[in-house]
Order: structure tokens, then sequence, then C-alpha cells
């Protein structure tokens, strides 16, 4: 190619401010379009779009390479003639691309010599059109400076881009960028707006050639007023259709000149009511579109992979929280352990400290003689379980002065509350004794006074016969068993009542509604939709026995079992009560 190469895009036309003799054709020199910097402008109608589509219909005709940025989807009618690849966002396109094909787009354009159709007017989100556009003119600055080859970029409503008022955005500045430097690469860009006012002016009066068709808004006309001159200003609200004034750096004039018409299909003429009928248009090989639609494809497989990624990080995170709050919860448990255990020491005393809690209150169940303090069966031979208590003298050493720190003598539910900060056994709803107060009257037959272990509750748990059988200094053999699990439901009452408040909603949430999710019980209880969050405090619940796994990620309430479980009662409904009294509390 030679610069004495051109192609013929007009003819001059007679009017006001022209120049030559009508009728001449007017030529542009390819080398200057493809490597300069153009400016075409106009309002709507006046053929501004025509112009731009005869340019590149004679540049096509010629072989030579371009990319049009297309804002609102009227040059496809080009691929009725030629083979162009049509890029986009949407199926009418000839391949769905984003930023990830960029570098691709720009090698097919340079290095491949495939003219292109960059429609970003099929793109909804706008950011993700300029990012797409910005990212593909850096790629053709890039790489224009190492191959130092023609190419022309045309760009179609180029004051959203390059505004005159407000700030120009990354994908403005990558193409003032192109018109400051790109020419000396062999990178020419050419500018389309219908309102010149709109353009930024260093762009505008850096341009080598310029069209100025219809124009009549006054803003505008002033604009063609400081380039040209007032007369000019006036001509250019009169001109026809196709008709512009043509000012080029190469012939250093200004001639009013009638475009030629374009030969390919106008999608973007204003539809008629003629019916309309869209043409046959040219497709583009097989191989090209494979090359676009391989990248596409693994775009898909890494946002995937991605998406895979993050719901296994979701559940490890959850998985981390769940071991976090399980292993706070077991340090917890070593501490009050300790804690329980040293009290134990300070406060048991007799001729076997050393042994458990436990370990006595079974002796007792069985009536083993530990010590003169302990109750021993009836020796008149009725071994139905009832126990005495000692008569003679004193009343000897009580579990008050043993110490019984709860019924069970262990860390019930993970929580040792049996003691308060002096060291003296207490508990939900029981006396300084443990729950069991004995005294023993003057004339030395024992009495035993019994608590219900809680308060709050209508109905007594352990019934009029257990408790006339205290009185009396007998039991119904079975009344041992009871207490035990009054000072049991006191003390998960205590449990619940310490839970925080979305912890305990939740729980509400399990007895309310039955199985569900940890998800679906923290948002019930007022928590976000926090993952971390719901395991973590569903975790707490699990340590404590108040809820259970029953499959396919769900969990159950289990109050009632675990008074079962810890009382060895059979009927628990009392002792449920007292606790969901706690478990009712808001916060």
């Amino acid at each position: 190619m030679t610069e004495t190469e051109s192609i013929t895009v007009a003819e001059v036309s007679e009017g006001p401010c022209g120049s030559g003799r009508p009728g001449t054709a007017v030529d542009l020199p390819v080398v200057e379009l493809l490597t300069g910097r153009g400016f075409v402008t106009g309002k709507s109608g006046s053929g501004k779009s025509n112009t731009a589509s005869v340019v590149a219909e004679k540049l096509l005709d010629n072989g030579f390479g371009l990319l049009i940025v297309d804002i609102d989807g009227e040059y496809y009618g080009l691929k009725e003639e030629y083979e162009i690849l049509h890029a986009g966002a949407d199926e009418e396109c000839d391949i769905q691309v984003t930023v990830d094909h960029a570098e691709k787009l720009a090698t097919l354009a340079l290095e491949k010599n495939v003219p292109i159709i960059l429609d970003v007017s099929s793109f909804l989100d706008e950011a993700a059109a300029s990012e797409l556009l910005t990212e593909v003119a850096k790629q053709l600055f890039a790489k224009a400076k190492k191959l130092k080859q023609p190419f022309l970029l045309l760009v179609e409503e180029v004051h959203e881009y390059i505004p005159q008022q407000g700030s120009v955005d990354e994908c403005g500045k990558m193409l003032i960028k192109i018109s400051k430097r790109g020419r000396k690469h062999g990178l020419g860009v050419v500018g389309i707006s219908q309102r010149p006012a709109d353009v930024k002016k260093d762009f505008i009066t850096q341009c080598d050639w310029l069209v100025w068709h219809r124009l009549t808004w006054n803003n505008d006309t002033k604009v063609v007023s400081r380039i040209l001159d007032a007369d000019y200003a006036s001509a250019v609200e009169d001109l026809n259709d196709g008709e512009a004034f043509l000012m080029t750096d190469w012939s250093e004039r200004v001639q009013r000149v009638q475009f030629q018409r374009k030969t390919t299909f106008d999608a973007g003429a204003t539809p008629g009511l003629d019916d309309f009928e869209r043409p046959d248009l040219k497709s583009v090989s097989d191989d090209l579109v494979s090359e676009l639609e391989t990248i596409s494809e693994q775009k898909r497989e890494t946002e995937d992979r991605i998406v895979q990624l993050r719901e296994e990080l979701d559940d490890k995170n959850s998985r981390i929280a769940e071991l976090e709050a399980e292993l706070q919860d077991a340090r917890d448990m070593r501490r009050m352990a300790d804690q329980f255990t040293q009290a134990m020491i300070e406060q048991v005393g007799g001729p076997n400290p050393g042994r458990t809690e436990r370990e006595r209150m079974a002796d007792r169940r069985q009536g083993v003689d530990e010590d003169v303090s302990a109750p021993k069966r009836r020796e008149n031979g009725n071994d139905d379980g009832a126990l005495t208590w000692p008569g003679e003298g004193e009343f000897g050493a009580t579990d008050a002065d043993e110490g019984d720190a709860d019924a069970t003598g262990d860390d019930l539910f993970g929580m040792a509350g049996a003691f308060d900060d002096s060291g003296e056994a207490g508990g939900a709803g029981l006396d300084a004794s443990g729950g069991n107060a004995r005294s023993a009257p003057d004339g030395g037959t024992a009495t035993a006074t019994l608590t219900s272990g809680f308060s709050g509750l209508d109905e007594n748990p352990l019934g009029d016969r257990a408790t006339d059988a205290f009185e009396r200094g007998t039991t119904t053999g079975q009344s041992i068993d009871v207490e035990d699990g009054a000072a049991v439901a006191g003390q998960l009452a205590d449990v619940v009542s310490d839970l925080e408040p979305k912890t305990r909603g939740m729980l509400r949430y399990y007895r309310d509604h039955g199985p569900g999710t940890p998800m679906d019980a923290l948002f019930a209880a007022g928590g976000t939709e926090d993952r971390t969050a719901a395991y973590a405090r569903n975790r707490r619940l699990r340590v404590r026995g108040l809820v259970e796994h029953v499959g396919r990620g769900r969990y159950d309430y289990r109050v009632d079992d675990l008074l079962r479980e810890e009382t060895g009662l059979d009927s628990v409904r009392a002792f449920v009560e007292q606790v969901e009294t706690a478990l009712s509390t808001e916060d």
C-alpha cells in the first residue's frame, strides 16, 4: 500500500460555502483514514452513520482491517456483503463475548486482519460493556506498537466515552491515548457523535479530518463557528441529508460534499410502515468462532469451579467454627470440672473423702453403711427399699455437712453450677444442703423435709404420698430418685437460662416446630442467615444434649429424653415444664 492509494466516498456539491466544481469525485487517502484521527458529526437523520458505513465499506472492499464499536446496533447490515465478525452479548451476534475475550478479539483484528463489529448495544450492564471496550482498546494499542500495521478503530456515539462535561473514565482515557499516540503505531480512530458540543474539544481539535453534517442546535453550531467560521455555522443548518462540510489537513481546505449511499442493509434506518425483512447475512468461518467459543467454555468452567470452591470453603469454615466452638466448650467444661472438683474436696469430709459424690449417692440408694450419717435399711427384715435415719442421740453428719453439691454429684449438661462463689452448695432452687435438708427432732426421731428442687411450678412432682412419707421419716422407695430429678431439672433450667438469647431462641424453634436446620432456627430466633454463626450456636445445644441430629442436616428437640436419661424416671413432664419456664424467657 502506498500513500497515493485512496477511496472515493463523495462528490462535490453546490451551495453556500462550497468550493470546487460540483460533481467532482472526492477521494480520501487510505493511510490517513487508517492511521489518523477523524470526527464525523450531524444530528439524527442527517447522514453521519451512512458516511461512517461508506468509509467502512470502501475499506473492506480493499481488504483493510477495522473494528467498529457499535453502541446502537446499526452496523450488522455490513454482514450482507462482507464476512465480518459480529461480537456482542446476545444471540443475534456470531459470538457472545466478555472482557475475557478482549485479547483474542484484538489478536484476530490485528494479526489475522479479521474485521469486527463490537456490538455493545446488546449489553444490559453498561459497566460490563465499558470494561470490555476498555480492555479491547488496551490490547489493540499494545499489539499495534509491535506490529506497526495500519488499523482503524471506529467509535459510535463517542461523546458517551469522552464527554465535554464531567469526568472521563478509564475507557475514555484509553481512547484519548489512542487519539494522541496511536498514529505513530499505525492505529487510527474515528469518533462519531450527533452532538459535537458534548464531545471533549481536545479530541475534536486534534483530528486530521472532520465531517460536519446538518446541525441545528445553537450549542452545536457554535462549535462549527469556532472551528470553521460563522458562515459555515449558518450554512450547516441547511445541509441536505448526506450532505456535509469536509475539512482535511492534507487538502487544507473545506469542501461542501454529498456522500455516497451505503450499499449494504441500513440497519439504522427509522422503521416505516413497510414490512421489515432482514437480509441474508454472511457468516464467519466456524474455525474463527470456535476459537472464541473455547474462551467462553473455559470461562464457564472457571466460574463453575469458583462456585464449587466457594461452597467447599463455606463448608470448611462452618466446620472450623463448629470445632472451635467444641474446643471452647471442652475448655470451659474442663475448667468448671476442675473448679467443681476443688470445691468438692474442700467441702467433703468423713473417713473416706476420696470417693466421688456419685458413688456415695449410689451407696445411699442401696442402703450401704458409709458412715454414721448415712441412712440404713431397717433391721426388721423388711427389704422393701424403705430407709430410716439414725435416731439415737444427735442426728449425726448430715448431707449438708458432707457438702452434697447436687442430686447426682456430677457436672450435668456441661455446666458446673452446684456451688456459689463461697463454695457452698447451691443450684436452681436447691437449699444449701443440695436439696435434702434433714433435721432430727429432740426425741431422736429423724424427719426429712423435702424441697421440690425448683420454684414456679404449681404441681408437686413428688406427689403427696412421697411428701408425707418423708415427713414420717419413711420413704416410698422411689422418692430419692424423684428428689434427684428435681435437682437435675433445676440445674438444667439454669443451663437454659444461661444460654445466649439467640441460642435459646433456636432451642425454642426446635421445640415449637420440630426438626429443622440450624440456619432456619437462627433466622427464626432473630439472627442473620450466617451459616457459620448458626452451626456454632447449634453446637452449644448439641454438646449439652438439648438437641440431636436426626438426619439430612436437621436437628430436633430432646429435653424430655435428656431428663429421662439423667433422672432414670419414666415420667418427667413436671420437670420438663420447669425447664421450659426458663426456655420461655425473652431477653
